[in-house]
This record gives structure tokens, C-alpha cells and sequence, in this order.
């Protein structure tokens, strides 16, 4: 593999760069998150908290997790773990990144740029030739947490205002969001459309069961990831090109 070659460009300039190529992603984010929005005024929360929510925590799964227990009213201690298992896979796309950055970076670019990685602002800060440069992540970091944001503050003052039919028709549309998380990799690989339904029977098996049931709901879904999670991972393992073969 080819040595990586810095991109001699000024710092405004890629800062300029980042702003530019988030704006369709902004876009995006503002009507996702209002949906989102909308969720969150049905869990009890007001503009403020909600705009706070999506601004430290830039994650639509990991976002309907968290605010899904705080609806059931669970503990602090579940919420944290719900939203870590739902955030997890960015624990990968960190470490993606720190194998594409400038030997000898601080570790304060470090820590800014792990701040907010996303599915989308991942693609485009790793489709870039050369280095990651820090400003670049930075200038679509500034257009896309606040469009984020705002996108669900604005869903929790719409849900205030408008009439509570038409906000129980909008929140529909968080399902929706949900769908398109879920059927395009099942569509690809019928292993996780498999795992997909056995979810979905296992969390109505375990809201029936006498003493499964008992549990929190926050807690019921932290066991049906940790389980379902741990299960696919030992018996379907996901086999990296040119890594070693091992028997299914």
C-alpha cells in the first residue's frame, strides 16, 4: 500500500471544505432529528433538553435508544448502558480513523474529532485522500451537530404546538426512521433479517413471561442485546478479506 501524503492545503481552507460537503448531510440531519423531536416531547422533555440531547449525543439509534428508556422511565444506569450498546459500532469507526491520522498528533485533535463521528461524517472525512486533517472534521462538525440539534428542538416545539392528533400521525414517522436503521443490511444479508425477528419475538416473549417480565424494560433490552449480539458474533462471525478462514 502507498505511502499517505500530506494535503498541502491551509486550515481555513480544508475548515471551508468540511463546511461545504456537510451541508447535504445538515440537511438530512434537521429532518431526521425533527422526527426525533417528536419522540422526545412524548418522553416529557421540552425544547432545551431535547436540543441538548441531540447536541451531545449525535446518534439517531443511539438517541430513539436512550429516549425509548427514559420514556419507561428507567434508571441512569440503564440508559447510559443502552445508549453505549447502541453507539458501540462507533467505537469501530473511531479506530478506522485514528489509522488514517498525522503521526504525531495531539491528543486534543483526537479527542475533538472522536466527538462526533457519525455514519455520514465518518464516509466523508475517510473518502478523502491523504491524512485526516482535524479542520476538515471541524468545519462539517459545525454544520452538522447544530443542524442536529435544532432539527430536534424544533420537532419538540412543533409537538406543542400542533394538535395532538397530528403529532401522534408525525410520530409515526420515528418507526419509520427505524425502518430504514434496520431493512437495507437485512435486505443484503439474511442473517441479520434472522437476527431481526428473533428480536422482535424475543422482546414480546420476554414483556410475557411471568419473571422476565418484572424487569424493567430498560434492562430487558440491555439482555436482548448482549445476548443476541454475543450469539451472532460467535456463530456468525464477519471474516475480514485476506484474514485467516475459519470453519462456519
Amino acid at each position: 500500500m502507498g505511502g499517505i501524503r500530506v494535503m498541502s492545503k491551509s486550515n481555513a481552507k480544508i475548515f471551508q471544505e468540511g463546511i461545504k460537503d456537510a451541508i447535504p448531510i445538515g440537511l438530512g440531519y434537521f429532518a431526521v432529528a425533527f422526527s426525533l423531536g417528536i419522540a422526545a416531547r412524548n418522553a416529557g422533555m421540552n425544547a432545551v433538553q431535547g436540543f441538548l440531547l441531540s447536541f451531545l449525543n449525535n446518534a439517531s439509534a443511539g438517541e430513539y435508544a436512550g429516549i425509548t428508556v427514559i420514556a419507561a422511565n428507567a434508571s441512569y444506569i440503564e440508559i447510559a448502558v443502552v445508549t453505549l450498546i447502541a453507539n458501540a459500532r462507533y467505537l469501530l469507526m473511531s479506530c478506522a480513523m485514528g489509522q488514517r491520522l498525522k503521526p504525531g498528533l495531539s491528543f486534543g485533535h483526537r479527542l475533538l474529532m472522536g466527538y462526533d463521528i457519525t455514519d455520514e461524517l465518518f464516509g466523508i472525512a475517510i473518502a478523502r485522500p491523504g491524512y485526516l486533517e482535524p479542520f476538515y472534521t471541524y468545519g462539517a462538525m459545525l454544520t452538522a451537530i447544530p443542524c442536529w440539534a435544532t432539527g430536534t428542538a424544533c420537532g419538540i416545539i412543533a409537538g406543542n404546538i400542533m394538535p395532538a392528533r397530528v403529532v401522534s400521525a408525525l410520530s409515526v414517522s420515528l418507526f419509520g426512521m427505524f425502518l430504514a436503521i434496520i431493512i437495507p443490511p437485512a435486505k443484503k444479508d439474511k442473517v441479520v433479517a434472522a437476527l431481526i425477528i428473533l428480536a422482535f419475538a424475543a422482546s414480546y416473549a420476554f414483556s410475557c413471561l411471568p419473571l422476565i417480565s418484572s424487569i424493567s424494560e430498560g434492562t430487558r433490552t440491555i439482555i436482548l442485546t448482549v445476548i443476541l449480539s454475543a450469539g451472532a458474533a460467535y456463530f456468525f462471525p464477519i471474516h475480514t478479506e485476506g484474514g485467516p478462514e475459519h470453519d462456519a
